[in-house]
């Protein structure tokens, strides 16, 4: 008989070899901690939901750590009998089949069901898919469904001190969005059932699906045996237009040659520096006009974010960022030494008073800043203004005064092949410098990248003394060497341009 759950339903409907791997071969899927925090505060934003129409009752039931399904299905069908006006996590099974509804909700002829996300646009195609997999079971478990919502965040809501969940939901009616997609389940229960009882990995080429709704965790397990680089690697080009070069069998870059559809000068000079390298790329007048708008005091600033789905501060929204961190490194005069600031704020508490605060003490008035990709740094220096009117002359004075070091190497000016089709920090850095170990991430302890500090800030305040120290002590020099990581490689431009 074929088990199956509404996420494995959800992972079949987008690509049936996504489905036997993810049963088959777990191990191979990418899943950074920024993906795996959402799965958590996915959790918490659906227990608030429960709530959304006043007294319910939830049926999860678990035996040990895992959830008890039998026990859920037979409670669900108790509360329905008493006619309970709210069921939370109710559960179904039929054939095999299973889903639980978020919120189950009893109107005058029938039921309705309420999917909650965390996100905040309620008609996204996955979302389609997983409420009509919920009411294809529910009606053959002989529910009569009356109504089919989608509950998400909403973006316009502020957090005033106390979270008022009538506001902060969104409520969206998909019921006239579900026919084309009950139509496709039948089949798609064949082919899941097929793809499950199968000890043989499905041959199924890269499509559309490998990119949604979001890049597949699998996609480079099932992209392993083609060349490195290849068509997937090129720089800022549609996924659709790299398809349709794979399926025509245009992959290597030495295909791609003379490619009519590799129009810009930088995808021709990738491909021209991968396939045979021709050092550096350098020109010089281009990164002398973006030197030439720099001038001393220059500031190297970088910021560290959480991204806080619920909104817990005053003033905050859903899944706002919430700057903690910054560091900055600074050089007063020409010939000046290297100096160097920082601030990290205390966990659990709302961070962004006292490091706007301190970023306006820390950074003189006529200061050059230099951040690297100014379209973090500068509108989170602006949102900053608007939360502490006070200080907004300083702070938007600040995001005035900010030059984006991502420049030079976005404009082509500075190109090797190690960078190939990225110009963030962390791939230029190890391209311009290859073996020089005090530039080296990797060798960071806890914190190599801007999802870990994301997602490990907020668990600090739960920590032990020492671990919470630990972590600090990781937080700052993570933070510190992406500002470093600037002054190296604002030093690089100056030597390559005289």
């Amino acid at each position: 008989m074929l088990y199956l759950s509404k996420s494995k339903y959800c992972q079949v409907r987008q690509c049936p070899k996504l489905l036997w791997l993810a049963v088959n071969k777990p191990d191979a899927e990418t899943m950074d901690a920024a993906r795996e925090e959402r799965f958590e505060t996915g959790n918490e934003v659906g227990d608030l939901a429960m709530g959304i129409f006043g007294d319910f009752v939830e049926v999860t039931r678990k035996n040990g750590n895992k959830l008890d399904l039998p026990a859920m299905i037979e409670a669900t069908k108790e509360e329905m009998a008493r006619g309970t006006p709210v069921i939370c996590e109710a559960s179904f099974s039929y054939n095999g089949l299973y889903c639980a509804v978020d919120i189950l909700k009893k109107e005058e002829d029938g039921w309705a069901i309420y999917e909650v996300k965390s996100s905040t646009r309620g008609d996204k195609a996955v979302y389609i898919t997983d409420v009509a997999y919920q009411k294809y079971v529910l009606e053959h478990c002989g529910v009569n469904v009356v109504g089919t919502y989608t509950v998400v965040l909403n973006r316009e809501y502020v957090f005033d001190g106390t979270l008022d969940t009538s506001k902060l939901f969104l409520i969206t009616d998909v019921s006239h969005l579900l026919g084309p997609e009950t139509a496709k389940i039948e089949e798609n229960l064949r082919i899941a059932e097929a793809v499950l009882l199968s000890d043989t990995e499905p041959v199924i080429d890269l499509s559309d699906s490998c990119n949604e709704p979001y890049k597949c965790g699998f996609f480079g397990y099932c992209t392993r045996a083609l060349p490195k680089p290849s068509v997937f690697d090129l720089y800022n080009l549609s996924f659709k237009k790299k398809l349709e070069l794979y399926n025509a069998g245009r992959y290597r870059f030495e295909d791609l040659i003379g490619e009519p559809a590799i129009g810009s000068e930088k995808q021709i000079r990738q491909i021209e520096y991968a396939v045979s390298d021709k050092g550096t790329y350098i020109d010089k007048e281009g990164i002398r006009s973006f030197l030439s708008t720099l001038h001393y005091p220059l500031y190297f600033l970088d910021y560290e974010s959480m991204q806080q789905v619920l909104p817990k501060f005053v003033g905050s929204k859903p899944n706002e960022q919430i700057l903690f961190q910054y560091s900055l490194h600074y050089i007063e005069k020409e010939g000046g030494p290297l100096m160097h600031k920082e601030f990290l704020a205390e966990s659990g508490s709302d961070p962004r008073r006292a490091l706007a605060e301190r970023l306006c003490e820390d950074i003189p008035e006529d200061a050059c800043i230099l951040v690297f990709n100014n379209s973090f740094e500068g509108p989170k220096t602006k949102r900053l203004a608007e939360l502490f009117p006070d200080l907004s002359e300083r702070l938007l004075r600040i995001a005035g005064n900010i030059e984006d070091l991502l420049v030079p190497f976005r404009k082509g000016w500075y190109y090797n092949r190690a960078m190939g089709s990225s110009f963030s920090i962390k791939s230029v850095l190890p391209a311009i410098f290859p073996d020089d170990p005090e530039l080296d991430y990797h060798a960071l302890d806890g914190v190599h990248n801007g999802s870990e500090a994301m997602t490990i800030f907020p668990k600090m305040q739960f920590m032990s003394p020492e671990e919470r120290e630990r972590t600090r002590h990781n937080l700052l020099e993570y933070c510190k060497l992406d500002t470093l990581a600037m002054v190296k490689v604002w030093e690089e431009l100056v030597r390559v341009s005289r």
